[in-house]
């Protein structure tokens, strides 16, 4: 019985379909693992919790201003420049 439900649904062709959406899945635990971690604004611990609301301006700038951010920052907003101009460029 076993065997027969492995042939059925474990096939190659559904490989990239598992590689798909276990990607997927990795980028949205590493997303809640950095909110959990890194984000001022989330407080997992009883007496972080009880401090209130706090001002810390400095440490929400470094966690919104993170480094991909800040590399992406100067970079045309196109996935393929080139590609772009050599189609919408009338020469």
């Amino acid at each position: 019985m076993a065997s027969s439900t492995a042939n059925r649904w474990i096939r190659p062709e559904v490989f990239p379909l598992f590689a798909a959406v276990g990607v997927a899945v990795g980028i949205c635990g590493m997303q809640l693992v950095r909110n959990i971690c890194t984000n001022p604004e989330v407080r997992v611990t009883k007496e972080k919790r009880a401090a209130g609301v706090l001002d810390n301006f400095a440490e929400g700038e470094k966690y919104s201003q993170h480094a991909v951010r800040r590399f992406v920052r100067n970079r045309p907003s196109q996935v393929m420049p080139s590609i772009n101009n050599f189609f919408s460029d009338p020469k």
